[in-house]
């Protein structure tokens, strides 16, 4: 059962005298992975055996209104962002951190972070955590069928409007020409993905609408440093002058696409200050990999997996392309490696692949520390060995709220990021949704989380969705591709969400999230009011229970499809520090 807030808020009191006697916080100061698509056999690779990890230690404390961790802890071996999440009425949620964070409520609105009721958390099956979610969203799950698809119907506890569809269907399929046959057929209602080759078709066709996305991605080669010869920078120089991105921008991407200046796209507040990527020169090229010790040029890999993405829409003729341009401009012979989705992106996030590699990233909020501190901060091993020419930058950078004050360190740290080039961005690729001319309020949203309640299918009763992929699971907290955040999307809501097609923030079970001065203390007034669809009432100690299961690795709660919560991890860091 729900804990009485007023029984244990007493404690709470006492908890927060004694984490003040023990000092404030400190202010000193990571693509997401994809759903997996069938791809060709992989070609076997070699992956660095490891000695066993050390096991985790918690450090969390949850007595059901608080969880925190010892304010001390900030400064040791624990490098999460939070200290403490507290509720301190019924109706208020304090949240205090190790550092200043301007991109809180960026971070907040994210699906992972939806709620869930404590008591669902404490009773559910693996069954109904994976497939039957408790939110406060406008649908709920009614039938999934495996293979086929998920049916929504209308949330009749919802606390907001009253969705426009009473159903809602998710198919999927992963050939984008599949998807735009079914709607021109008339069988679904709207399409992820419209292939590069279809955008004029859906353009020609009157009964059809195309609506194109904000380019909010980038798609790079990427190397790993503590591999030779990628240990040379001027090898890794040689290489970003020698790729001709503006040809495969203009062969294998659609309008709407460009060549990334930066790897931040220019949309993004400070994405694009300091010196833009190098210029293609073959000639340039050639001379610096001669002056780095090659003048023949090497041997290497190059991995890829054959999935789909907004930044990457034409993967195979890509790969062929950079593996014809390395050999031409820089006598590079790099051999093509297929690989199998989830093993890829395993390998190059722990840094294991020993040659060039095809990945890129999508927003998951529109801030700059999401393509910039996760990619190049000093923690993520994919690169090899980062550099604190940009590093210490980076961490500064985190902390200032506004922009403008912030432009003069991140001037510095993307001229370091390109002097030292850990990888290559290529392009911020275009990409599009398709539906019925007749539906109303469509959607392309730069964050790929359509929120369909608001679309009106052409005043037919259900309303027909085909994405590339079939959702995961439905416990978004601890999924991490795209297509299972969407779903989540329509059943479970966070704290803020963002606007319907765009990036702003706005509350949803809260009502306000108030910062301190230095943007280390974040209260939230809760909406009041709301239940969830199993009839349980929403209050702060749901909010409490909802991030010691993301955060707290000692939780009999912190379970879930793969128990690795990568957006809790990645986002605010789980409340542990490594064993001894």
């Amino acid at each position: 059962m729900k804990k009485n807030l007023s029984v244990l808020l007493s404690l709470v009191v006492l908890a927060s005298v004694l984490l003040a006697a023990c000092g404030g916080a400190a202010t000193e100061a990571p693509a997401a992975t994809d759903a997996p698509a069938a791809t060709e056999a992989p070609v076997a690779t070699e992956v660095a055996a490891t000695e066993a990890p050390i096991p985790d230690v918690s450090i969390a404390t949850f007595d059901g209104t608080s969880l925190s961790v010892p304010a001390e802890e900030c400064n040791g071996d624990y490098i999460g962002a939070v200290q403490s999440v507290v509720a301190t009425d019924a109706n208020t949620v304090t949240f205090t951190l190790c550092r200043p964070d301007p991109a809180f409520l960026s971070k907040i609105a994210f699906s992972p972070f939806s709620i869930y009721p404590s008591e669902w958390l404490e009773s559910a099956s693996t069954t109904d955590l994976l497939e039957k979610p408790i939110g406060t969203g406008a649908y709920v799950v009614s039938e999934w069928n495996r293979g086929e698809s998920i049916t929504f119907t209308a949330n009749p506890t919802h606390w907001g409007d009253a969705p426009e569809a009473e159903t809602i269907v998710f198919r999927w399929s992963s050939e984008s020409a599949a998807r735009l046959l079914e709607l021109q057929s008339g069988t679904i209602d709207g399409m992820d993905n419209v292939g590069p080759e279809d955008f004029d078709t859906v353009r020609g066709d009157s009964n059809l609408s195309l609506v194109e996305r904000p380019a909010l991605n980038v798609f790079y080669v990427g190397m790993t440093n503590t591999f030779a010869p990628f240990d040379n920078q001027g090898v890794r120089q040689a290489i970003a002058m020698g790729i001709d991105r503006q040809r495969i921008v203009d062969n294998f991407y659609p309008a709407g696409s460009e060549v990334a200046s930066h790897f931040t796209p220019c949309a993004i507040p400070n994405g694009c200050v300091g010196d833009a990527w190098y210029e293609f020169d073959a000639t340039a090229a050639k001379a610096k990999l001669a002056e780095a010790g090659f003048p023949d040029g090497f041997k290497t890999k190059l991995y890829y997996r054959d999935v789909v993405r907004g930044y990457l829409p034409n993967v195979s003729t890509v790969a062929q392309d950079i593996q014809a341009q390395l050999k031409e401009n820089l006598n590079i012979d790099a051999e093509i490696v297929v690989m199998e989705s989830g093993a890829f992106i395993d390998a190059s996030g722990t840094g294991s692949l020993d040659g060039l590699y095809l990945l890129g990233w999508g927003a998951d909020y529109p801030h700059i520390t999401n393509f910039l501190d996760y990619h190049f901060g000093a923690a993520n091993p994919q690169f090899g060995n980062q550099s604190d020419t940009y590093t210490d930058l980076l961490v500064q950078g985190a902390q200032i709220g506004i922009p403008a004050d912030a432009e003069s360190i991140y001037v510095e740290a993307n001229n370091a990021i390109r002097e030292f080039v850990p990888m290559i961005p290529v392009a911020h690729g275009g990409s599009a949704t398709a539906y019925r001319a007749d539906v109303t309020n469509q959607q392309a949203s730069p964050l790929t989380n359509e929120y369909f309640a608001v679309s009106d299918p052409g005043g037919r009763d259900v309303f027909v969705w085909m994405q590339n992929a079939e959702p995961i699971s439905m416990f978004c907290a601890d999924e991490s591709d795209g297509e299972s955040l969407r779903a989540c999307e329509q059943v479970t809501e966070a704290l803020y969400s963002y606007v319907v097609n765009g990036t702003d923030t706005v509350p949803a079970l809260a009502e306000s999230c108030t910062p301190n001065d230095d943007l280390t203390v974040w209260t939230c007034a809760l909406r009041q009011g709301v239940t969830f669809s199993d009839g349980s009432a929403f209050d702060a100690a749901d909010v409490v229970a909802t991030f010691n299961m993301g955060l707290n690795i000692a939780s009999p709660t912190h379970k879930g499809n793969t128990g690795t919560f990568f957006y809790y991890d990645y986002l605010w860091g789980l409340m542990k520090k490594p064993g001894g």
